[in-house]
């Protein structure tokens, strides 16, 4: 059933979405121009990928604890390395694209929601050498070789909390200084997503970007998405199916796009 509605909504969003022709927005065409068709060169990001090379090989089985919506593809409790690599990390083009949207708003401090094997962690927190990222991720056995992930690449500005976001989200929101990008990628579904949201927006400034992960997940997601497109402190937002871009910016006249990028 997931599988099919994601099958529908993919062409859906093919049908509709446009690319730079399509754009008249100047904050939109700088955002594409600079972020989503020129992510940074692959070859600064060796050291993450080989580590996503090596769990890709990684037959290894744990023990997962979902506290999500379940994976995309629908295994059981026990798991291997391998396919939590496939199925539950962004790509490494969507993660340099991360990269480049945390250095393209001037992010100091990122929040993460669902650490899984800490790759596009890694990719959020060499965006900002002087900040700090602050990761959640339920699952210890997960969090575990995600905190593995950063001893090898020697990254230190990470903090990483283990448990669920109802009870470590408020923890961090409370901790960080202030909330200038946010990346929202687990517990896929309408209501925890709102809430979520909402507990973000108590922090949010007006430059805080949120990417919201999965936003045609499921009927529940795609409303959830609608809700927050039509919340009126929400100025710009951009689908690119996979990834939803919320931006905050007042001066913004409200817009909100289908890209495919």
């Amino acid at each position: 059933m997931q599988q099919a509605h994601m099958m529908k909504a993919y062409w859906e969003h093919f049908r509709r979405a446009g690319d730079r022709h399509h754009v008249h927005s100047p904050f939109v065409s700088e955002l594409i121009a600079k972020v989503l068709r020129r992510p940074p060169d692959a070859a600064g990001f060796g050291a993450i990928e080989r580590l996503r090379g090596r769990a890709l090989r990684n037959g290894a089985r744990i023990e997962v604890t979902d506290l999500g919506a379940g994976p995309r593809s629908g295994q059981g409790r026990a798991r291997s390395i391998r396919s939590i690599a496939r199925s539950a990390t962004r790509s490494a083009h969507r993660a340099r694209q991360l990269h480049g949207l945390a250095h393209h708003v001037g992010a100091r401090y990122i929040l993460e929601l669902g650490t899984s094997l800490g790759f596009t962690t890694l990719y959020l927190a060499q965006a900002v050498p002087e900040g700090q990222v602050t990761t959640i991720e339920g699952c210890p056995a997960i969090r575990d070789h995600a905190l593995r992930h950063f001893q090898a690449v020697a990254q230190r500005n990470i903090t990483s909390l283990e448990g669920s976001f109802a009870t470590q989200l408020p923890r961090a929101l409370d901790r960080l200084e202030r909330l200038d990008l946010a990346f929202v990628d687990g517990h896929h579904a309408l209501e925890p997503t709102m809430h979520h949201f909402h507990l973000l927006m108590e922090r949010a400034h007006e430059g805080t970007v949120l990417v919201m992960d999965d936003i045609h997940w499921s009927p529940g997601m795609e409303e959830a998405w609608r809700r927050i497109q039509a919340d009126p402190r929400v100025k710009v937002t951009v689908d690119l199916f996979d990834l939803g871009l919320v931006f905050l910016h007042s001066g913004q006249v409200p817009e909100h796009f289908r890209l495919r990028y």
